[in-house]
């Protein structure tokens, strides 16, 4: 499987190399079409994206995950012919995809950006071969986007926390069943000082100008740092926002299909 990875990487890094324009696409859904452009300096994602656009992957497939002032998302081969009932999301084209998350790519309103899986069982944060997400986002006011940085970096300071401690567990057991506080302790110690340590690298700090686009364009900061981004929207926000505005069920799936009818390489600005 590694073998299969690597090749289609290097393949992808080919491809990028011979061509460095911008690329530009248009989607064409049942309630309008959107028009992306994709970033050079993702190329794994962007010949990945840029290949199953060739083959029609994407014909007929459904936004089967929206949530208005947030995301759209797509990506899910079962939904081609899903009833109306089905529960959407776990389908996928059986690979992953590197990460390429870059600073200064980050989710503002508009972006496309690659899903994936939880970092409990993906700490690469490789993102899914075929599933993407449009963001929406929200617009925040002065106090509120540094109440949502804190919130951030609280979740993160814990989750991290968790995670160091879930590799020691056996330890603490150990010391559990025999009433060694006094190991207990060094312990609970050590990974407070390593989850301090290593917190930096995943502390959320916003520059100058992300803040000013989370206070006047919007986005959802929350997954900056952590998933790959790499395009965004360059006409038919309106689109967008007539999705994430449509009825959806208790799965966010909408009650009435939203259509991928196809996705073309046009490689010039709508007119």
């Amino acid at each position: 499987m590694k073998k299969v990875i690597l090749i289609l990487c290097i393949g992808l890094l080919l491809g990028a190399c011979k061509k460095a324009e911008t690329t530009i696409l248009c989607m064409e859904t049942s309630l309008g079409n959107i028009w992306l452009k994709l970033y050079e300096d993702t190329p794994l994602h962007r010949e990945n994206l840029l290949k199953l656009v060739r083959e029609g992957y994407y014909n007929g497939i459904l936004f089967h995950r929206v949530i208005q002032h947030f995301m759209i998302q797509a990506g899910d081969p079962e939904s081609k012919h899903a009833h109306p009932d089905m529960l959407l999301g776990e389908g996928d084209i059986g690979y992953t995809i590197p990460a390429e998350i870059l600073p200064k790519h980050y989710h503002k309103r508009g972006v496309l950006a690659a899903a994936r899986e939880g970092d409990e069982v993906n700490p690469a944060r490789e993102s899914s071969g075929s599933h993407f997400y449009i963001v929406q986002g929200k617009v925040f006011t002065p106090e509120s986007l540094n109440r949502e940085i804190e919130k951030i970096n609280n979740r993160r300071y814990t989750a991290l926390f968790n995670r160091i401690k879930a590799g020691r567990e056996g330890e603490i057991e150990k010391y559990q069943l025999a009433d060694d506080y006094e190991n207990l302790m060094r312990i609970n110690q050590e990974i407070s000082d390593s989850t301090r340590s290593r917190f930096e690298k995943v502390k959320l700090e916003l520059s100058e100008e992300q803040r000013q686009i989370y206070l006047t364009q919007g986005g959802t900061p929350h997954l900056d740092g952590e998933y790959t981004v790499f395009g965004e929207v360059i006409e038919g926000m309106e689109i967008i926002d007539k999705i994430a505005a449509v009825q959806t069920d208790e799965n966010d799936r909408p009650e009435t299909d939203v259509i991928i009818q196809k996705i073309e390489i046009v490689n010039n600005m709508p007119r």
